[in-house]
């Protein structure tokens, strides 16, 4: 299955390269029917918190102290994007398709699953030595680095909506001075880092699913800000910076 879920991913990059997914800087109608942009994200992104809980919990493994902290940084990320985020977005007239929220569903209770079923029923235990192994120690870095650059770049774009909910403006600050999309880069950091503590394939699948859909979804934001600013920076890249 994970084989299959990693090539799926690698097949629908080049898609995902054309097609812009209608939500948010992009809602388009002609999706079909459209639902409430905070009721949608909240509905979307809460199965990959229930589903990976559910599993892990349920699960024959015993959860040993490594594993637990792996509980902790997955379902810490996923109750601030299932319940902080769409509580704090100041997005209330906005709609997104029924039909991205469907798909969304569909991806975060695959992701769910196969990350809650491998660490509650397949991986090894996790001795307590595992904390002092160079892997868990720069993924821990780096899981925590994504998580802070993810949280402070969304604060920015929050508070610049904040006064006026249906207007656009450059954002400014952090990492804004050199890419369009830092909140998608601390994600990417944020689970490459997973992925390297964990050292497993469900884990290293999530992340490399994370960058299909975040390096495609940032290079439209990048091309949205240019055509809807005249004055937007023009050595300000996508996602990476100085790359892309």
């Amino acid at each position: 299955m994970l084989y299959a879920w990693i090539g799926i991913a690698i097949l629908i990059f080049p898609l995902l390269l054309k097609v812009t997914a209608p939500y948010g800087k992009h809602a388009k109608s002609t999706w079909g029917p459209m639902i409430n942009n905070r009721i949608g994200w909240f509905i979307m992104e809460l199965p990959a918190l229930l589903v990976f809980a559910i599993f892990f919990l349920k699960g024959v493994n015993k959860i040993s102290v490594v594993s637990a902290l792996f509980f902790i940084l997955w379902v810490s990320h996923y109750c601030y994007r299932s319940i902080v985020f769409p509580l704090r977005i100041k997005t209330d007239k906005k709609k997104m398709p029924l039909l991205i929220v469907i798909f969304a569903i569909c991806f975060n209770c695959i992701n769910g699953f196969l990350n809650g079923y491998w660490f509650g029923n397949l991986s090894d235990v996790y001795a307590l030595s595992r904390i002092w192994d160079v892997r868990f120690i720069s993924g821990f870095v780096l899981f925590f680095s994504g998580f802070a650059i993810h949280h402070y770049h969304d604060q920015i774009l929050i508070l610049i909506r904040q006064d006026n909910p249906d207007a656009y403006q450059i954002p400014k600050g952090g990492l804004f001075r050199f890419i369009s999309c830092p909140n998608f880069l601390g994600e990417i950091v944020e689970w490459a880092g997973f992925a390297l503590l964990t050292w497993c394939l469900p884990a290293f699948s999530f992340f490399l699913w994370t960058f299909v859909n975040l390096v495609p979804r940032a290079l439209d934001h990048h091309r949205w800000y240019k055509r809807k600013f005249e004055n937007y920076p023009t050595d300000r890249k996508a996602i990476f910076p100085f790359l892309l």
